[in-house]
């Protein structure tokens, strides 16, 4: 069956059971959206029954009513895809539609050559009832008539139809293949008071032509043109009689076969029925006497039969059967096999402009087929680049924030932008320099890949942003690209779930858990957009060096917090040590805190020297900076002196892990990780806040030996 089934079966599905129940059906049978539905492409009946099988399993609906449905839509989406005209004219009433069926499908099977159609034949019966004889190769398809019928009936002719099965039987038509014969009862309703069921002969004022004054025709008592003549005029035609010995012959049949036509040559010698499917019968041709009839030579020229379509009429005075008939031939190239020429058409044929035509049609065809198949390409091709676009865009979205991205996909340029109140966090894996160096490199991937896939679960829980990885160091921020009053809170509930994270990732050296250090404070900072190639979200201020110092001063295990993050948690149900004063790189002296806990969980803490630590009820937020003189180039070369004698011994692993950590991050130029270097405490504090010039010579009020306090 051809893809305009498939097509009428998907129509069927949307307008009766919805989207969804046809996305159902496509995954019941297996059908390609691409490859199933091409309008000129013939597939086997068995992917078509396994099309509406799944159509049935999905509706719940027996076969029988999903066929009976599908003929009431096959006659709309004809009318719907340019077969309109050509039904509305194929024939003046009901009965008329239905015989010249046979004829409209062997019209179509010049273009649609694999078309295997049904065919029909209807009698008047007395009551004005109608008998319908429908013949099909295929096996229990006549529900679709049930539900076509009425259609045809009400669409084209304004009437009521009520058809009933009469009876049903495989009947043996051709060399032993058994057809479904099914038969039909049709009872038609009057419209405007006639049916248009009668024959001409009997009446002969139609519906449609009542204006028309009856003209009886009038005959010859002989006829006046010789045999010979009239078998060059229909050079293609034959009389038998009833035991179908040849009685005439047209010219170019016996030219055709190369046979002289004697008197007495059997007609079933030389030809078979092609069309009705029917035994070569007298009592068979009456049957079907009003259908349109194919007959094939037996024997071959150029290795083609000739094939000749024509109408057979039965001659009861003589008792004779003329077949006035025309060469069934389709295209140029039949014609060129059969090894004839337009000019052996006779001129009153439409033989001749049919092939041109079809000739022109065929042409369309094989145009429009190949539209249909790259239009399938290329509907396939766009799906597969949506997917790929999609996957871009998740892409892109993972590496900026979902705002940023869409602006960045909109071709809008991102301006940089402040934000007042945000919360960073940095954490990094304690002795990873000492892991690193003990195992292998996929070990290490496979360690961090197992961590941070935990704590990106965890950055969708908590509602904050992943900045960015570097090694070890991992950094997150809450309040950026979406400002929230809950930045503190978002960034505590990711530390103390990720510490609890990190001790179920075993180390590959040791196998036993890991630790890290976490450290986060709580500022304002400048983001944005830097670079055009690889864009990235960086942010830019005191708070992300602030941060990294938190985390650098950090406690194996455990987070830190400075006093400004502190402030905004410690009347919200978190829970803190109070670490105290501490040197902290760059800063000086600040009161720092450990969070331990918020309300409503409990987690345990570490079994270190800091569970000593007294409880915070309020928060320090002084901070003390050193402040030292400057040094001659003297002073400079003497300590740097002194540091390449200190022996390497004398420093922990700690402080060369640290040192490690912050020249391969310097290494990388990350303007947002800004790890410390713990230096031999021999080592002066660096000021990085720098003095107004006004104060710059002035005497600061000495609180102890090297420190002021600034507020």
């Amino acid at each position: 069956m051809y893809g305009k089934i498939h097509k009428c079966v998907k129509e069927l599905v949307l307008s009766k059971f919805g989207q969804d129940a046809w996305n159902k059906v496509m995954i019941e049978a297996n059908f390609d959206e691409t490859k199933d539905f091409l309008m000129f492409k013939s597939y086997d009946d068995e992917k078509t029954f396994q099309l509406i099988t799944a159509a049935c399993k999905v509706s719940g609906l027996p076969l029988e009513t999903v066929l009976e449905v599908f003929g009431q839509t096959w006659l709309k989406f004809c009318m719907d895809n340019g077969y309109e005209e050509m039904l509305r004219t194929l024939g003046g009433d009901f009965t008329s539609f239905v015989q010249n069926l046979d004829a409209l499908h062997a019209h179509l099977s010049r273009t649609y050559t694999k078309l295997n159609y049904p065919s029909f034949r209807c009698e008047t019966n007395n009551d004005g009832t109608l008998t319908l004889h429908y013949y099909s190769k295929r096996s229990g398809l006549y529900y679709i008539v049930l539900g076509v019928i009425p259609q045809i009936a009400s669409v084209l002719y304004n009437q009521k139809a009520t058809i009933t099965v009469d009876s049903r039987e495989k009947q043996d038509i051709e060399n032993g293949i058994l057809d479904d014969h099914v038969i039909f009862t049709v009872k038609l309703s009057k419209s405007n008071g006639n049916t248009s069921l009668n024959n001409i002969e009997d009446d002969c004022v139609n519906e449609h032509n009542k204006e028309l004054v009856c003209i009886r025709p009038t005959f010859p008592k002989q006829t006046i043109i010789q045999a010979k003549h009239f078998c060059n005029i229909f050079p293609y035609h034959l009389i038998f009689d009833e035991n179908f010995v040849i009685k005439q012959c047209g010219s170019m049949i016996q030219i055709l076969l190369k046979t002289k036509m004697e008197r007495g040559s059997s007609l079933t010698s030389l030809f078979d029925l092609t069309y009705p499917r029917v035994d070569f019968t007298l009592t068979n041709l009456m049957a079907f006497i009003n259908s349109a009839f194919v007959m094939t030579s037996v024997k071959k020229r150029n290795g083609h039969s000739l094939v000749l379509k024509g109408q057979m009429r039965w001659m009861p005075d003589i008792s004779h059967m003329i077949f006035i008939s025309s060469p069934c031939i389709s295209s140029l190239q039949e014609l060129k096999a059969m090894d004839l020429y337009i000019s052996d058409i006779p001129l009153y044929d439409v033989t001749r402009e049919l092939i041109l035509l079809n000739q022109q049609r065929m042409a369309e065809m094989e145009i429009a087929k190949k539209l249909d198949e790259t239009t399938a390409d290329l509907t396939k091709m766009s799906k597969a680049l949506e997917i790929e676009k999609n996957k871009t865009d998740e892409l892109l979205h993972e590496m900026l924030p979902t705002k940023v991205a869409t602006e960045l996909l909109a071709g809008r340029t991102v301006d940089a932008e402040k934000f007042e109140n945000v919360t960073i966090l940095f954490s990094d894996i304690v002795t990873f320099t000492n892991i690193a160096s003990a195992c292998t490199p996929m070990d290490i991937v496979n360690l961090l890949n197992n961590l941070y896939q935990r704590f990106d679960n965890l950055t969708t829980v908590h509602n904050v942003y992943k900045v960015e990885t570097i090694g070890d160091a991992y950094m997150v921020v809450s309040g950026v690209p979406t400002r929230t009053n809950s930045h503190a809170e978002n960034v505590a509930n990711f530390s103390l779930d990720m510490v609890n994270e990190a001790g179920k990732v075993q180390s590959p050296a040791t196998g036993e858990s890991i630790q890290i250090r976490v450290g986060f404070h709580s500022g304002s900072v400048v983001a944005g957009v830097v670079g055009l190639k690889m864009p990235r979200y960086c942010l830019f201020g005191d708070t992300v060096n602030t941060s990294s110092r938190m985390e650098s001063h950090g406690i194996p295990a455990r987070v830190h917090a400075s006093p400004q993050s502190a402030k905004l948690l410690i009347d919200k149900g978190y829970v803190f040590r109070d670490r105290g004063k501490n040197k902290i790189k760059g800063k000086g002296l600040m009161s720092t805190y450990i969070l331990i806990n918020r309300s409503g969980q409990t987690y345990e803490e570490p079994d270190d020297a800091f569970c000593k630590l007294p409880l915070a009820k309020t928060v320090d937020m002084d901070i003390e900076i050193e402040v030292l003189p400057d040094k001659t180039h003297e002073d400079k070369t003497n300590e740097d002196k002194t540091n390449e004698d200190k022996p390497n011994e004398d420093r922990t692993n700690e402080d060369k892990t640290n040192e490690l950590k912050e020249r391969s991050k310097s290494q990388i130029q990350s303007p947002i990780i800004d790890k410390p270097v713990e230096r031999p405490k021999s080592r002066s504090v660096i000021v990085t806040r720098p003095i107004p010039i006004s104060r710059r010579h002035q005497p600061l009020q000495k609180q102890n030996s090297s420190t002021c306090m600034l507020s």
